[in-house]
C-alpha cells in the first residue's frame, strides 16, 4: 500500500476514527488495533514475507527478556549474539547474498579460476532494513543497560510495525518510542493540523517535485550516451532533486500521519541542499539513519578520538557501511567512499560541527560566502549521486567523464527531453518554500504565523490542485527507499 495510492487515502482516515474511538478504552486496545491495522498494512504489499516480520520482533522480543532476566555474562552474551546474528543473517541472505556470490565469481574469474555464481533470486522482503535495525539497536540497548526489556509483547511489537514507519523509516529508537506507546494519548487538535499540513507537502514533494524530476532524470540516465554533459549534468541534477522529494516526502508523510494518531516520530529531514559543509549535509539528511551508524557503529568504533589513522578509519568504515545498506551494488560502496572523502578534510581539521544552526536563520538571504558555501556542498552532492543513481561504475565514470568534457559547455537541448516550463516554474515554487520554512520541521508548519487566513487556504488550495492532477496523470509511482 503506497503513501501515494487511492488504497492509503481510504486506509489513513478509518484508521483515524477507529483508533480515536478506542481513546477512552486502556492504551493496550489502541495499541492492539494499531498493531493489527499495520500489518495488514504491511501485508498489502506480500502477504507471506508478514511471517518474516513476526518471526524478526519475536526473535527480538524474547531475546531482550532473556538478556534482562540473567547476570551471568556469558548468557548475556550469548542471547545478545544470537538476536544479532540472526537478524543481520536474514538480512545478508535476502539483501546481498546474490551481490557476494557474484563478485566472488568475477574476482575468481580475473584470477582465471571460471566458476558459475550461485544465486537465490528472491524478493527483497520491503523495509527489511529498516525493521532489521529497529530491532537491532532495541537488543543493544538492552544488552548496554540502557533500558529494560519490554515485556508488552503487543507494545514491543508496535514499535518495531507502526505502519508510519514500517517500510522506509524513520529508523526509530525504543528508548523515544516506546514510551509514547505505552501511555495514555489524547486528541490533540492542532497536533492533528499540523501532521495534516505535513502529509500535504509531503505528498506535494513526492507526486509534484519528485516525480516530475524522476521522468527527465530517467530519461537522461537512461539513455546518457547519447547525451553531452550539460544534459548529463542536468540529469543527475534532476535526480539529486527527485532523490530528496521523494525520500523527505514519504518521511513527511510518516510523521504527519503518526502525528494524527498522537505520535511523534524522529525528524529525517532538515533541509539538507541548504546545507554549508558535507558534515552539516549529513547531520541533515536521512537523519535517524546518520544518528543510527553514529550511536552503534562509529563512537564504539573510537568516533573522532584516538590517532589519524584510527579517525581516517573509522570515517570510512562509517560511509561505507552506509553505501553498503542502501543497496548490492558497487556503485553504493563508491558512493560511500566518495562522502568519506568530503567528510575527511573536515574531520581532520575539526571544523566538522561549525555549522550547527539554521543558515541565515533569522534572515530573508544568505550572505554571499553562504550562497558560495551552499553551493558547492550542493554540486559535491550531486556528482555523489550520479553513482548512487548508475546502474553500474562504468556508467557513472562515463557519465563523470563527459561531464569533464567540452561537451559541458555545449548548449543543453532541453527539447530533447520535452522539458515543461511548468516542471521548471514548480521547482522554483518548491525551492523558495522550502527556503521561506526551512527554520520549521517542515517547509509549511509556520505559514499560518507568516501569512494570513486568505493566502493560507489558497495556498493550500494549490497544492492539492497540483497533487490531483499529477496524481491522477500518473499515479502510484514507487518511493525510491522502498528498495532499501
Amino acid at each position: 500500500m503506497l503513501f501515494n495510492s487511492i488504497s492509503f487515502v481510504i486506509f489513513l482516515p478509518l484508521v483515524f476514527i477507529c483508533y480515536w474511538s478506542l481513546n477512552k478504552k486502556s492504551p493496550k486496545v489502541q495499541n492492539l488495533f494499531l498493531l493489527i491495522a499495520s500489518y495488514y498494512f504491511y501485508a498489502c504489499w506480500d502477504y507471506r514475507f508478514l511471517f518474516l516480520l513476526i518471526f524478526s520482533t519475536s526473535l527480538d522480543y524474547f531475546t531482550a527478556l532473556k538478556i534482562s532476566n540473567t547476570q551471568n555474562k556469558n548468557q548475556r552474551k550469548f542471547w545478545f549474539w544470537t538476536s544479532i546474528s540472526i537478524n543481520l543473517c536474514f538480512l545478508g541472505i535476502f539483501k546481498y547474498f546474490d551481490f557476494f556470490s557474484t563478485s566472488f565469481t568475477e574476482a575468481a574469474s580475473h584470477w582465471g579460476f571460471q566458476t558459475n555464481p550461485y544465486t537465490l533470486n528472491i524478493i527483497l522482503p520491503v523495509g527489511i532494513s529498516f525493521y532489521t535495525f529497529h530491532g537491532i539497536s532495541y537488543i543493544i540497548d538492552i544488552y548496554k543497560d540502557r533500558i529494560s526489556a519490554e515485556k508488552n509483547i503487543i507494545d514491543y511489537s508496535l514499535f518495531v510495525s507502526f505502519f508510519p514507519l514500517l517500510v522506509a523509516g524513520p529508523i526509530e529508537r525504543a528508548t523515544h518510542l516506546l514510551p509514547q506507546i505505552k501511555q495514555k494519548r489524547t486528541f490533540d487538535y492542532v497536533k492533528a493540523v499540523d501532521g495534516l499540513k505535513q502529509i500535504l507537502w509531503g505528498l506535494f514533494k513526492k507526486i509534484v517535485i519528485a516525480d516530475n524530476c524522476a521522468e527527465y532524470a530517467n530519461i537522461i540516465f537512461n539513455n546518457s550516451e547519447n547525451y553531452p554533459g550539460s544534459m548529463l549534468f542536468i540529469g543527475a541534477i534532476f535526480f539529486t532533486i527527485q532523490i530528496y522529494g521523494d525520500f523527505s516526502g514519504y518521511s513527511d508523510i510518516a510523521l504527519g500521519s503518526a502525528r494524527l494518531l498522537g505520535i511523534e516520530l524522529l525528524r529525517n529531514f532538515s533541509f539538507p541542499y541548504f546545507s554549508r559543509d558535507i558534515a552539516e549535509f549529513w547531520r541533515r539528511w536521512h537523519i535517524s539513519l546518520s544518528s543510527w551508524f553514529r550511536d552503534y557503529i562509529y563512537i564504539p568504533l573510537g568516533g573522532n578520538k584516538g590517532s589519524l589513522w584510527k579517525k581516517i578509519r573509522n570515517t570510512f568504515v562509517i560511509f561505507i557501511i552506509s553505501g553498503l545498506w542502501h543497496g548490492a551494488n558497487w556503485t553504493f560502496i563508491v558512493w560511500g567512499i566518495l562522502n568519506a572523502i568530503y567528510f575527511l578534510p573536515l574531520l581532520l581539521s575539526n571544523t566538522n560541527r561549525i555549522h550547527l544552526d539554521v543558515v541565515a536563520q533569522g534572515k530573508i538571504l544568505p550572505s554571499f560566502i553562504e550562497i558560495l558555501k551552499m553551493l558547492t556542498t550542493f554540486i559535491l552532492t550531486v556528482f555523489a549521486w550520479i553513482f548512487f543513481r548508475s546502474e553500474n561504475i562504468k556508467q557513472a565514470f562515463e557519465i563523470i567523464t563527459e561531464i569533464f568534457s567540452p561537451s559541458l559547455f555545449q548548449y543543453p537541448s532541453m527539447s530533447a527531453i520535452e522539458l515543461s516550463y511548468t516542471v521548471l516554474i514548480l521547482l522554483f515554487f518548491f525551492f523558495i518554500t522550502e527556503w521561506i520554512g526551512r527554520e520549521g520541521q517542515f517547509a509549511i508548519q509556520q505559514i499560518n504565523l507568516k501569512f494570513n487566513c486568505f493566502f493560507r487556504w489558497s495556498f493550500y488550495s494549490i497544492l492539492i490542485i497540483f497533487i490531483y492532477y499529477y496524481a491522477f496523470m500518473d499515479n502510484n509511482k514507487q518511493f525510491i527507499y522502498f528498495q532499501f
